[in-house]
């Protein structure tokens, strides 16, 4: 594994050659063997005194991806909710902001699938977009909430790059990003897929959505990843090719974030009340239920699903489900009835956010510019 450049980010090897077996059920032991470890070594660690959640948008999904052959209703949509989450560490003597997922909500729709699926709507496209994909929040106004300004992120990361346009946030072609500081932690197969997309994935990536990005502001990881004593990204190959998990030790355990899943009920079927998912898990043995729009890599998308729910363990508010905090979260919608989630986490507030301390006068200036 190469060392970054940032003495911030350390790599770590916990599940190093763990899925070198070649029988898989040989793999799926020896991860979850490593992920107890994990677990372990992070409950040792102090919590981070900040870890908040944010709605962002509500999006329709079809539910044979969301619910990857477990589903037994009609209701051919769910409805996904995308959020964003803003992680506070301490790491090399001060305090660190991460922010995972923050979605560029406008640019995202230009994603070819649900370009296509806005379309259906025609001279309506406008009320069907807020009918349909109801919009919560916005990246400038949940940092705003929490009293910080754009030059106080240190990093942005998403668990993969799906729909995602990060020009905004980092900038393109010599045009400044609302993010001065930032920089892009992403897994290098995610990158590298990104920069050359095969027919069954490119539906599902935004065009030119990392086009022109300054490659100063990328940090390129080639495996799990420690920030602090506290956050981990982990390296969870499956929904894509370089699919990463964000791992946080929180005042109220371990939450992983990431959409392999997507959502508490995906990842404990036999718990779910959703039609059919206790029915499949006890007739097929599987422990979990896929997100399977592209199965990039299906099996290690089951294997990556118990990694991250062991490395979770269970959630303190229902322990009949683990701490996995999808970033598009399953929710109910009354236009798509029968796929309400038994279980889901809502927004969470754990901790104040604090500014670091560093002299912004300059920043300040370009963050305000950039809100105009």
């Amino acid at each position: 594994m190469r060392e970054p450049l940032d003495p911030v980010l350390r790599p770590i090897d916990v599940f190093a050659g763990a899925r070198d077996a070649s029988r898989p059920e040989d793999r799926l032991r020896e991860v979850r063997k490593r992920a107890a470890r994990l677990r372990e070594e992070l409950l040792s660690a102090p919590p981070v005194p900040c870890y908040r959640s944010r709605g962002l948008v509500r999006v329709p999904y079809p539910t044979r991806y969301a619910l990857r052959d477990a589903f037994r209703g009609p209701t051919p949509f769910v409805h996904i909710l995308n959020r964003v989450f803003l992680v506070q560490f301490e790491a090399e003597g001060r305090l660190r902001t991460l922010l995972a997922s923050p979605s560029d909500i406008r640019a995202n729709a230009e994603t070819p699938f649900f370009k296509r699926l806005g379309g259906m709507f025609g001279p309506f496209k406008d009320l069907g977009q807020r009918l349909i994909a109801p919009e919560l929040g916005t990246v400038e106004s949940c940092l705003a909430e929490a009293g910080l300004l754009p030059e106080d992120i240190d990093y942005i990361t998403y668990d993969h790059l799906h729909t995602q346009d990060v020009r905004r946030w980092l900038g393109a072609h010599e045009r400044p990003g609302y993010f001065p500081r930032a920089k892009l932690l992403v897994m290098r197969q995610e990158w590298e897929s990104t920069l050359a997309l095969a027919p069954p994935q490119r539906d599902w990536y935004c065009p030119d959505g990392i086009d022109g990005v300054d490659s100063s502001r990328i940090v390129l990881l080639d495996g799990d990843t420690k920030l602090g004593e506290s956050v981990v990204l982990m390296a969870t190959p499956g929904h894509t090719e370089g699919n990463h998990s964000i791992v946080v030790r929180t005042s109220e355990g371990i939450f992983v974030t990431s959409e392999n899943g997507v959502g508490p009920d995906a990842y404990a079927p036999r718990a779910s009340r959703i039609p059919g998912l206790r029915r499949y898990a006890e007739d097929t043995g599987m422990e979990v239920v896929l997100n399977g729009n592209t199965l990039e890599r299906g099996l290690d998308q089951y294997i990556s699903m118990v990694q991250e729910k062991e490395v979770a363990g269970a959630s303190r508010q229902n322990p009949d489900f683990p701490a996995m905090v999808s970033s598009s979260e399953l929710s109910a919608y009354a236009l798509f009835p029968g796929v309400t989630p038994t279980f889901s986490f809502g927004d969470l507030t754990l901790g104040k956010p604090a500014r670091p301390a560093r002299d912004n006068t300059k920043t300040r200036a370009t963050g305000a510019a950039l809100s105009a």
